[in-house]
């Protein structure tokens, strides 16, 4: 799944390469999936998009948004799978859950293998779309300081019973983060999966929001993480500490086998001397 490095990535290569492309036509879903998304009928979207010039991409958490102009917004959300870029006279895609094809022949295609949003919005509604309206800040965000960070956890332990996986994986408590990174986070910041969210110390908590950033900005830096593609169908540069590739080898930081646990519906990657 996408999390926001591979959104940030998209939109800048969106603007690099397709920013001023003239759609010739769109097309919705040839491959069904009754969990991707959409928010209008197939005719209607190529009866819209024909004619719209794209605009500035952005990507804000697990969203990426690519203005349609005039007047509509293309919405991807939530989605694991490719989004890529065919240049003119390339084989397009069998299969897809979007395929948007430009006047200079290059194409645009989305398809998702486990769910996903591919939605066209009236400019400004998209910003009504669930879990993009009342978003919280996000760690690219001014707003995501570590006083921010603080008050956060704080207010949490008000409610239910929380863990540090937890606090970085459920509920878009701090949106763009998704299990594959939470890994790498909690590794950096040398904490169990399991660790009480109540029991951090301060020290741990200035630890853990360090982590939250340095490992964002080393996966954005590396154009995303490497077990998924970008625009182009390239892996990403940024390569997971902790993850299925390096179960059962070498902690980096102590040499003790990586060990793995299933823990609040994944897969959790940790060493059992570092994380406490």
């Amino acid at each position: 799944m996408f999390e926001c490095p591979e959104y940030i990535t998209f939109a800048r290569q969106i603007n690099a390469t397709l920013a001023g492309k003239i759609i010739r036509q769109g097309s919705l879903g040839n491959s069904p999936h009754k969990f991707v998304w959409y928010n209008r009928a197939p005719e209607e979207f190529a009866a819209l998009v024909p004619g719209k010039k794209v605009g500035e991409a952005r990507a804000q958490g697990k969203w990426l948004f690519v203005p349609l102009e005039p007047g509509y917004v293309l919405l991807f959300g939530e989605n694991g799978g490719k989004i890529l870029y065919h240049a003119a006279d390339s084989k397009l895609p069998e299969k897809y859950h979007l395929l948007i094809t430009f006047e200079d022949g290059s194409a645009l295609s989305g398809l998702t293998q486990m769910w996903g949003a591919f939605e066209l919005y009236d400019s400004g509604k998209e910003r009504e779309r669930q879990y993009v309206k009342d978003m919280k800040p996000t760690p690219v965000d001014p707003d995501f300081s570590f006083p921010y960070f603080d008050v956060l956890i704080n207010v949490l332990l008000e409610g239910e019973k929380r863990s540090v996986k937890s606090l970085l994986t459920q509920d878009q408590l701090i949106p763009g983060l998704g299990n594959a990174l939470a890994q790498d986070i909690l590794f950096n910041a040398r904490l169990h999966p399991r660790h009480p969210l109540a029991e951090l110390t301060p020290a741990q908590r200035r630890q853990l929001y360090d982590a939250i950033i340095s490992t964002v900005q080393a996966a954005i830096a590396g154009g995303g993480r490497d077990d998924e593609t970008n625009l182009f169908g390239q892996p990403g540069g940024y390569q997971r500490l902790m993850s299925s590739k390096t179960a059962g080898q070498p902690c980096p930081a102590c040499g003790r086998p990586i060990e793995k646990i299933q823990y609040l519906g994944g897969a959790c990657y940790f060493c059992p001397a570092c994380q406490l």
